[in-house]
Order: structure tokens, then C-alpha cells, then sequence
């Protein structure tokens, strides 16, 4: 090409001119950078928060997944503080549910197919038969409905809805159920046009719901793990195996200041 080495050394100048102002190009400048991010439910109510995080995630529940965090409403608009345009490859507000399976010992228990006036289609039968994983889906259906419609989240559609997957709450030797209970919740929170992620650590992972088929709705979905104690371990947590089959590692979390911190790994 005629003249092409004048242009190369121009660019050179001009962009080691940049460097020497303090300047960067745009595509540099708007690149995201890892966080952190903060999660806070019942536990922070009434703490004083960071104000304007890389982002934020809010638990929903009050550590149980069929009750309601008595300071969601003000923890929400906390979250909205969050930097803006966001900051890192995370939304800028996301929202995390406690999950369960509590079966038939439960304070409620389905007993069809149909919850709040919807009829389900259930991968797993018939709940009015009894078959206990229908039954199980049909649970994590219903406390996901009752998540986005009754808690008082206004758009739950625009929403990353983390499932909390721990041993505090209750579950079932049988992996397959405790699977269905995730499968409901993910299948009603994808009927609304909400995006879903699973949280947990693999030893939790593993005792609560095993290995994951690659057929199963919840192969694929974003993790985020818990169980670092510092930044930089949160960091090399990023190149740990996803939850399930296909799964990235999204984001993780690390413990500071009596805080949650959470590192997203892009």
C-alpha cells in the first residue's frame, strides 16, 4: 500500500502521545473491570452500606425460601446506588432466593399441577399422584412465583435471580427431588423472561443435589461461588468448574469487613 510506513509511525506518535497525557482510547475506557460487588439480605438490616458498589445483589427471602427479608424495600433502593452504567459484566442490581425441599414435612406441600391458578406443564408427571419429584417441582415453582409476585419486587422480569443452594435450609436424601425443586424455580423464573444463576460451593453442590444431567434446565446457567476468605482467592475461584454441565463461572464471593464481597470473573 502506497505510503503505509509514514502512517504507521504517525500512529505510533500519536499513541505514545496518549500515553505520556494520562489519555486512553475509548474502548479501554469503557472496559469492565471485576468489582467488587456486595450481596446483603436480612442479616445487614438496619447496617450502614457502601454506598454506590460496582453492584449488587439482594437476598429476597428472610433465610427461609417462604418468608420475605423484612428490609428488602430498603435494601433494593440501597442497590440502586450501584454504579451507573454498570461497572462490571454483572447487572448493576440482581436479586438471590433461598431454595428448599422441605417435602411432605413442609408447612406446604402441593398437591396438583396447578399453583395460583396456572396449570403447570411438569417434566416429572402428575403431582396429584403423589410422585414426589412432580410434587418437588411443583414446590420450587410455587415459591418462585411467590418470590417475584408477592414479595413486593416490582418488574421481577428485568431481574438475574440467583438460587441460593445451601445445607441451612432443608432437604431430601434424594438428589433427583432436591434437582426438580431447582428445575420448577428455573422454569418459572424463565416464563417471565427473567435471566437465572446458581449459587453455591461444590462441596454444598454436591451433597445437596449431586451430579446434574446435561439435559436438566439448570445445565448451562451462570455460577456463583461462594467460599473464598480473600480477594485473591475469590479471583482464582473464577477458574473453577460451573455447578453444572456447561456451566461458566460468573461470579464469586469472599468475606471482608463483616461484608460479603463478591469478585466478577467477566
Amino acid at each position: 500500500m502506497p505510503n503505509s510506513l509514514p502512517r504507521i509511525i504517525l500512529s505510533i506518535l500519536v499513541t505514545f502521545g496518549l500515553v505520556l497525557l494520562g489519555c486512553v482510547p475509548a474502548s479501554a475506557a469503557t472496559a469492565k473491570s471485576p468489582g467488587p460487588g456486595i450481596d446483603v439480605s436480612w442479616p445487614q438490616c438496619g447496617k450502614t452500606l457502601p454506598k454506590q458498589p460496582a453492584f449488587a445483589i439482594v437476598g429476597v427471602n428472610n433465610g427461609l425460601a417462604n418468608n420475605t427479608n423484612p428490609c428488602l424495600a430498603s435494601q433494593l433502593a440501597w442497590a440502586k446506588t450501584a454504579k451507573s452504567p454498570a461497572a462490571t459484566a454483572q447487572p448493576r442490581v440482581a436479586l438471590y432466593v433461598n431454595t428448599a425441599n422441605p417435602g411432605r414435612q413442609g408447612s406446604w406441600w402441593p398437591k396438583s399441577n396447578t399453583y395460583s391458578g396456572v396449570k403447570v406443564s411438569n417434566p416429572y408427571g402428575s403431582c396429584a399422584a403423589g410422585t414426589f419429584k412432580a410434587c418437588s417441582y411443583m414446590y420450587g415453582w410455587a415459591k418462585a412465583s411467590d418470590d417475584a409476585r408477592r414479595r413486593g419486587i416490582s418488574n421481577p422480569q428485568s431481574y438475574l435471580w440467583w438460587l441460593d443452594v445451601e445445607l441451612e435450609n432443608t432437604w431430601q436424601a434424594d438428589k433427583a427431588a432436591n434437582v426438580a425443586v431447582l428445575e420448577g424455580m428455573t422454569a418459572y423464573f424463565k416464563r417471565i423472561g427473567a435471566r437465572v444463576g446458581l449459587y453455591s460451593t461444590g462441596y454444598q453442590w454436591a451433597r445437596i443435589a449431586g451430579t446434574v444431567k446435561s439435559t436438566s434446565p439448570l445445565a448451562g446457567l451462570p455460577s456463583w461461588l461462594a467460599g473464598a476468605g480473600s480477594a485473591s482467592a475469590a479471583k482464582a475461584n473464577c477458574s473453577l468448574p460451573g455447578l453444572t454441565p456447561r456451566s461458566r463461572v460468573s461470579m464469586t464471593q469472599y468475606i471482608s469487613r463483616g461484608l460479603d464481597y463478591n469478585y466478577s470473573c467477566g
